[in-house]
């Protein structure tokens, strides 16, 4: 048995947990949106055609904030083609994904949904094939309260109050040479620049999103961020992240490592935006905003769109199946997010229901959870208040894509009104059980409240439909403290959770 050890010290707070980090993502894909959150022929449909098991599942997984409609989608999308009676709305080809969308469900459907499910809305606007003028329109219509055109066209079709809605994306992956609508660096920070400005005319209190890079090993990773940031610095808020992480070749050891590229990712983009902050001589620090995250198989044929002729509508897209050791990763990224809470203030897993999801659902029937919907459910529940720094002494494993890489790799939180404290850890190694001996001494008084583990002896091993629970956490009984040492054994691929209290 290996032992490791964590130290913990309310010294080293790294900032607030930001409720933001717990978000997901709702994308007009595959099977996300109609058989997906939306079903008017399952039993539990409400009026809107919402599945209430979904609704429920949603906001036990904790979600925050929602971002809408996509995207590789939102790139081609007239948002006006969601609003108004539905039996007057156009189907539209949806080129990122070779579907058709009928719009049966659009701004004021999702408007809708979102309050059922208590979840913040965050927009993304077309600055592929649109631009300036329909961002502002879509502002027009969701946030002025009335004596316009677009407002009174709101009000009327049913929404008598303003969404409200204070995060909005400028475009989806502009980097990208699959987007619609692929600009250059340049060109997509000029267009940034110019639509967050006039935004802000309509209503100078938004949050705004610039697209940064979408993952490290796109060729202009670094020089994307600093040549956008340069031009629309001053109207921005935050530079988006994205990131997916797959298991290659049977290369378990460097998936489950997969956290080192994102806290190099999340380190990079910050060293790149306080940089232009530097140059320009400004106040202001841009933050990070890594609002797709996941692990995606992108290689399986469920991720491959359709071709030719054929423009289903909600096809099987990219429905991948998770396993432990993908339950185990989304644990270890979560942790990396949470570490780095003072330069990441908002994150979304991508997707929600079906597309690379925590939640599956049959259309008409049942929906269960993935393994990967429990991380994220115990992390959003238990992290409170502050985030602080683990100083972790562990040994080391070889990898091949990521070099060195620590075997055990955690974080910290710590309620300061109630003195609850929740430790997350994962176990990378493949065959070693691992004691973590947790040294609370400078946090004096505290007592094991749970202990609980996800793991399995087959790593491989993935939630069902009819059997969603075999692979959710248990509680670990061997979890013991003594003079200001918690010490608990976890298995190999494993995702851990220790909650404190006094």
């Amino acid at each position: 048995m290996i032992p490791v050890r964590l130290t913990l010290d309310p010294a080293f707070r790294v900032g607030p947990v930001r409720r933001r980090t717990f978000g997901s993502f709702v994308e007009h894909l595959g099977r996300c949106v109609y058989t997906g959150i939306h079903d008017p022929a399952h039993p539990t449909a409400d009026a809107d055609g919402f599945r209430k098991d979904v609704l429920e599942l949603t906001r036990e997984l904790g979600v925050s904030t929602v971002r809408y409609p996509g995207g590789n989608f939102v790139s081609g999308y007239r948002w006006e083609d969601g609003v108004g009676p539905r039996d007057q709305r156009p189907a539209r080809l949806d080129l990122a994904w070779h579907s058709t969308d009928p719009n049966t469900v659009g701004v004021e459907e999702f408007m809708r949904w979102a309050k059922l499910a208590e979840v913040e809305p965050m927009m993304a606007v077309n600055l592929g094939t649109r631009g300036v003028q329909e961002a502002v329109d879509l502002l027009e219509y969701c946030n002025v309260r009335g004596g316009t055109r677009l407002s009174d066209q709101r009000r009327a079709n049913g929404a008598d109050d303003p969404y409200d809605i204070r995060m909005w994306c400028l475009g989806n992956e502009m980097d990208g040479p699959w987007q619609i609508g692929h600009k250059t660096a340049y060109e997509y920070g000029r267009l940034a620049a110019e639509t967050g400005r006039a935004m802000r005319m309509v209503d100078p209190d938004l949050e705004l999103v610039a697209c940064g890079s979408s993952g490290v090993a796109i060729p202009t990773f670094g020089e994307w961020e600093r040549i956008v940031l340069t031009e629309a610095y001053e109207q921005v808020d935050l530079i988006s992240a994205h990131a997916y992480y797959w298991e290659e070749d049977g290369d378990l050891g460097s998936f489950l490592a997969s956290a080192v590229d994102m806290d190099h990712f999340v380190e990079s983009v910050s060293a790149t935006a306080d940089a232009v902050r530097a140059h320009k001589k400004l106040d202001k620090r841009i933050h990070i905003s890594f609002d797709e995250w996941n692990v995606w198989y992108q290689h399986r044929a469920e991720s491959q769109p359709p071709t030719g002729h054929d423009w289903p509508v909600a096809p099987v897209l990219l429905e991948d199946r998770y396993n432990v050791a993908d339950a185990v990763v989304v644990g270890n990224l979560l942790i990396s997010l949470l570490r780095h809470t003072d330069r990441v203030h908002s994150a979304s897993l991508a997707q929600l229901v079906n597309v690379i999801a925590p939640i599956m659902t049959e259309p008409g029937g049942r929906s269960w959870k993935q393994t990967i919907f429990h991380p994220f459910a115990q992390a959003s529940r238990y992290a409170k208040g502050d985030v602080l720094q683990v100083a972790v002494e562990a040994p080391t494993y070889e990898t091949a894509k990521y070099g060195d890489a620590a075997l055990v790799d955690a974080v910290a939180t710590r309620d300061a009104e109630t003195g609850d404290v929740a430790v997350f850890a994962v176990n990378r190694s493949l065959t070693e059980t691992v004691t973590l001996e947790v040294d609370t001494r400078s946090l004096p008084g505290l007592r094991v409240i749970e202990a609980t583990t996800l793991a399995n002896p087959d790593h491989t091993w993935s939630a069902t439909a009819d059997d969603d629970t075999s692979v959710a956490p248990r509680v670990n009984t061997t979890a013991t403290v003594r003079d200001g040492r918690v010490s608990v054994q976890v298995p190999p691929v494993s995702w851990n959770v220790v909650r404190l209290g006094v």
